[in-house]
């Protein structure tokens, strides 16, 4: 058996054009998207998400403001930058990109964000609501990995089990909500879980988002599984890889995707699509 591959950088492609005529009809109107992305430090990671972010939503007609500011800035004047943006009637969405300096403390400033402009889906009163089943911005990477499930036709998951290698806030916890909203059993583990492979065996679908490079291996994935690769690391050759030793479970699951080219794109596509739905949200 070979995985048939989840195409992230196809599907992305097609969300970003449902995006584009949304936001088109939206500026029609006289409410074009605006997404406000803020940088603090010279993380250069973030430097080159931030810029993707920024060049997506130029090409699906969303205006974007990108603000920097250097690692000295303190939360105070970034409270009060937010707050400002919050006010602000010409942004729709506020996204900080994480992570940020160690004197800034993360949770109060995302809190600051109002949550009907959390384009991330992080405040608590969008993480609550998701809880409870009622609608709230999904957070961006497990939202783009439930389109995934989508789109192979995995929409109904009652009767099968899902194991989630990872449990932070930003993407274990809402993934594991996401697909017990589908129906899944839902398993949680991480990279010290005791038999780790024992859990992810039972997985019909398996989401790795633990770090590590090529973590999960051919021996840790149940034969025909769908296998979403969340996990980006940079190997010393500088090449990308994910989570999962892909080329060993390509020939073990059914569906799988690859890194980079997966979950990646779709994290993006699915920001652009928080940021049109928080239109119609405020309007």
């Amino acid at each position: 058996m070979t995985a048939q591959l989840i195409d992230g950088v196809a599907l992305a492609r097609h969300w970003r054009q449902r995006v584009a005529e949304r936001a088109a009809a939206l500026a029609a109107r006289g409410h074009r998207p605006g997404l406000a992305v803020i940088l603090v430090g010279d993380d250069p990671a973030s430097q080159v998400y931030v810029r993707n972010k920024v060049k997506a939503c130029g090409e699906a007609g969303i205006h974007s403001v990108l603000e920097t500011y250097p690692a000295s800035l303190t939360e105070d004047e970034l409270l009060a930058r937010i707050a400002a943006l919050n006010a602000d009637p010409a942004i729709h969405g506020i996204l900080v990109q994480l992570p940020l300096p160690a004197h800034l403390n993360a949770q109060r400033v995302i809190e600051a964000i109002a949550p009907e402009k959390d384009v991330d889906g992080f405040h608590v009163a969008n993480a609550g609501a998701l809880l409870v089943g009622q609608p709230a911005f999904r957070p961006c990477t497990p939202y783009g990995c439930m389109k995934m499930l989508e789109h192979i036709g995995r929409t109904d998951l009652r009767g099968q089990h899902a194991v989630v290698v990872g449990r932070s806030n930003i993407v274990g916890k809402p993934m594991a909500l996401l697909l017990l909203q589908a129906g899944a059993t839902v398993t949680i583990c991480h990279s010290g879980t005791a038999d780790l492979a024992h859990h992810t065996r039972q997985a019909d679908v398996l989401v790795a988002a633990v770090g590590k490079p090529r973590m999960i291996g051919a021996d840790m994935v149940k034969p025909g599984a769908v296998v979403l690769d969340v996990g980006i690391n940079r190997l010393p050759d500088g090449k990308l890889c994910g989570d999962v030793d892909f080329d060993a479970v390509r020939e073990v699951a059914g569906w799988i995707t690859p890194v980079p080219g997966g979950v990646g794109p779709m994290t993006i596509a699915m920001l652009l699509l928080n940021t049109v739905e928080a239109v119609d949200r405020q309007n």
